[in-house]
């Protein structure tokens, strides 16, 4: 099986809530499919950090290459704009080679900013309204700057969690610059055409409650193969920057303080990660074109990797095919 560029670029995404088994998923139709998977995961660019990002294991990998998998050190600033450009690279390069790109990830605004093709330019930043509002983080915190985008863009602050301080400045940034909403400011960007025919499939459980019930049990095994060993050795070494975001390790910040217990810590990082994928799953209902697949608590995976690929089978990117 070998994918050709035609008109467009075939793009296959696989997207949804955190531990909607995404990544071994992902990885099974890439082998499938000849194709190499690109990562959407907002943490799962560093280092240092694979325990807390969730990120694949080789053997998760299935030996299908991976990538946009732990390619900066935690201390490294990355932006959106990053993503979207390096994930373009890495697509045309994965189509160069007759194979499929994959993109699996759960971060709703890098997924739709690349394969809308979202332009990030000069007027949507300015480094003294970025600078005002940095300052005023420091000297109100991280309620009272998720209650001002609130009032100036709701939906933005429904998506993002008010710890997440460094979204939450650029998304009022943007609003400060244009006057418009983030999602306004999108989709005066989706002006410009994308060249990606892209297949989406979306999973979840068709039960909220054994979704929630894997984001538990994820957590456990997090907490049994070194989570708080992983987060501790960041946390110490200073060198943090946007990888401070990442759910697990500023809510074991507090034990590491000697403020609560690593119990109470393992818990507030399960509700967190409940509400990031109620977050998600609002994120990714509104776009039409992800085909959902509903799964239930004892589905097998096989039949679970057929109604991806009798997905595909039927979408637009099939004409990119050739065998």
């Amino acid at each position: 099986m070998e994918w050709f560029c035609g008109g467009k670029l075939p793009l296959l995404v696989v997207c949804g809530p955190t531990a909607s088994g995404k990544t071994k998923v992902g990885a099974e139709l890439a082998a499938r499919l000849s194709g190499e998977v690109i990562s959407a995961d907002s943490m799962q660019i560093y280092r240092g950090l694979e325990i807390l990002s969730a990120a694949p294991t080789e053997e998760e990998m299935c030996g299908v290459p991976h990538h946009l998998i732990r390619i900066f050190d935690p201390g490294r600033e990355f932006s959106v704009a990053e993503y979207t450009r390096l994930a373009g690279k890495t697509a045309r390069e994965i189509i160069s080679r007759g194979k499929l790109p994959v993109v699996v990830g759960g971060t709703g605004l890098y997924i739709d900013s690349f394969i809308d093709n979202i332009s990030f330019d000069g007027t949507v930043s300015d480094g003294s309204v970025r600078k005002h509002l940095e300052e005023l983080a420091a000297e109100k915190g991280a309620a009272f700057m998720m209650s001002m985008l609130k009032e100036r863009d709701p939906e933005a602050a429904e998506r993002l969690h008010e710890n997440n301080v460094v979204r939450v400045v650029r998304a009022l940034e943007m609003y400060e610059i244009t006057g418009r909403t983030f999602r306004e400011n999108m989709e005066r960007s989706r002006m410009k055409s994308s060249p990606y025919e892209v297949c989406m499939i979306g999973l979840t459980f068709e039960d909220r409650a054994d979704l929630y019930d894997r984001v538990n049990r994820r957590v456990d095994i997090m907490a049994e193969n070194g989570i708080v060993e992983e987060a501790r050795k960041v946390y110490l070494s200073g060198n943090i920057g946007t990888s401070a975001q990442a759910i697990g390790f500023k809510e074991l910040i507090p034990y590491f303080e000697g403020q609560c217990s690593l119990d109470e810590c393992l818990e507030k990082i399960k509700l967190v990660s409940r509400h990031y994928a109620k977050r998600q799953l609002t994120w990714f209902r509104r776009d039409a074109r992800i085909s959902w697949i509903n799964q239930t608590k004892n589905e097998h995976f096989d039949k679970i990797i057929e109604k991806c690929l009798n997905i595909v089978a039927k979408s637009e990117i099939m004409c990119y095919n050739k065998k």
